[in-house]
């Protein structure tokens, strides 16, 4: 079963936490994680991005949410809030959330900072409110990870984190990135469970 790993990264570090959440996918006999990302926006109304990304992963649309088993939405922080590519993406999923397309699809979300106090937890809230619109079972990371209590960069029990650094420059810590395969692990265990009901 597909379960999509949906982000946007500036910096590349939200693309990093992702492909550690695929692993953690793929990692689960019977699903394979479906990564796309988002375009970016423009205040320049005319200023339109090509249909296909010059390198990366592919664009995601509408019909990804509607093929997926489950969901691990990313974002970096904007003063708190997730990213205004991934919000505009979301803005037009009306019509999933008219169908109910999304309903009882186990969700996780997961984010980057330039500092640790720099908005993880508001910014991983943030992105979940779509998903509780859309009926979606969201998914933490449990204190059975022993990551998430010796960590000193990321790493909450909202979602999978990382600090980056003033510079954004930061590699992922061998915390976070167990932390973000732990989370895609977890997600791609409860959509097998949840298919064998």
């Amino acid at each position: 079963m597909d379960i999509l790993v949906l982000y946007y990264s500036r910096h590349g570090n939200v693309k990093q936490m992702a492909r550690q959440i695929a692993r953690g996918i793929d990692s689960v006999a019977t699903c394979q994680a479906r990564i796309r990302t988002v375009p970016a926006v423009s205040a320049v109304c005319e200023a339109v991005e090509d249909s296909i990304p010059a390198e990366g992963e592919p664009y995601a649309n509408t019909t990804d949410l509607e093929e997926c088993a489950g969901l691990v939405l990313g974002s970096p922080t904007r003063f708190g809030n997730m990213a205004a590519p991934l919000k505009y993406f979301w803005d037009q999923t009306g019509k999933q959330w008219l169908s109910g397309a999304l309903i009882d699809k186990p969700a996780a979300v997961f984010t980057s900072t330039s500092s640790l106090h720099g908005g993880q937890e508001t910014t991983l809230l943030s992105m979940m409110l779509p998903l509780m619109h859309h009926g979606m079972l969201l998914l933490g990371l449990p204190y059975s990870e022993p990551d998430l209590l010796n960590t000193r960069s990321g790493g909450t029990p909202y979602g999978a984190s990382h600090l980056a650094g003033a510079d954004s420059q930061m590699p992922l810590s061998d915390e976070e990135k167990r932390l973000c395969q732990a989370l895609g692990q977890r997600l791609a265990n409860t959509c097998v469970s949840l298919q064998n009901k």
